[in-house]
């Protein structure tokens, strides 16, 4: 990503209504894991650190990070072991295994999805699982993926497709941020058809409408605790490794 949005995110990340609806989202996936007492969970592609203070809520968890200004931001926020490295091949973990890892919209950064997973496969513990999050569809693509240096967005399909061939079996995969879908897609829609060069809704807004979109983003979490959605933004992918 530009160095520019990692500075976006260590100064908003505790606040914007993305952030902050996504970690309700996850939480509530979190809470149904049934992880064992003091789990090793890795985050790979921690940024500035905003999920790590959910994440050791439910175990020890250390992070991987390959921006220098994010990796000490956030070991520096959270106290927590954050590494140098990237996906798929510099991962510092030689015989470390995990029992969750961790990737919330990371994938989609990485040109070898397939071999991202397959490595991420050989950092599991037996009967761990990975959990991760992607942007849906590929017609949705606008300015800020390309300014997020996203190399991709993820069908239903598509995803569970490269999962498979990652070494992957999904036991979960559901679309969330489902609530405002149909704004995020006019505001896409109307960013096209004027050109605009930066992305409508990416800067943080005033406070009653921060609110208001966090409190609907995360009303979805009761509902992903049971169910799945059939449609939205983002996906949400559960998977064991097939060993």
């Amino acid at each position: 990503m530009e160095a520019s949005e990692y500075r976006f995110m260590a100064e908003h990340q505790d606040r914007h209504w993305w952030f902050v609806g996504r970690r309700a989202v996850l939480a509530a996936l979190l809470d149904g894991l049934n992880l064992p007492p003091d789990a090793r969970i890795l985050e790979i592609g921690c940024g500035p650190g905003g999920n790590l203070p959910l994440l050791g809520r439910y175990g020890r968890v250390t992070a991987l990070e390959m921006d220098a200004y994010a990796r000490a931001f956030a070991h520096d926020k959270t106290g927590v072991d954050v590494r140098d490295g990237r996906l798929p091949d510099a991962l510092p973990f030689d015989g470390e295994r995990f029992d969750l890892v961790c990737l919330f919209d990371v994938l989609e950064h990485v040109a070898d999805d397939r071999a991202a997973l397959a490595a991420i496969g050989g950092l599991l513990a037996p009967g761990g699982r990975l959990l991760l999050t992607v942007p849906a569809h590929q017609w949705l693509w606008s300015v800020h993926d390309e300014h997020l240096h996203h190399q991709r967005r993820y069908s239903h399909s598509g995803l569970r497709r490269v999962l498979a061939e990652g070494g992957f079996a999904v036991e979960r995969l559901s679309f969330f941020n489902t609530l405002l879908f149909a704004p995020a897609v006019a505001a896409r829609l109307l960013d096209r058809w004027r050109g605009n060069t930066t992305a409508s809704g990416s800067a943080l807004p005033g406070p009653a409408v921060n609110g208001v979109l966090g409190r609907l983003f995360a009303a979805e979490a009761p509902w992903l605790r049971r169910w799945n959605l059939p449609f939205g933004l983002s996906l949400l992918v559960l998977a064991r490794p097939v060993r």
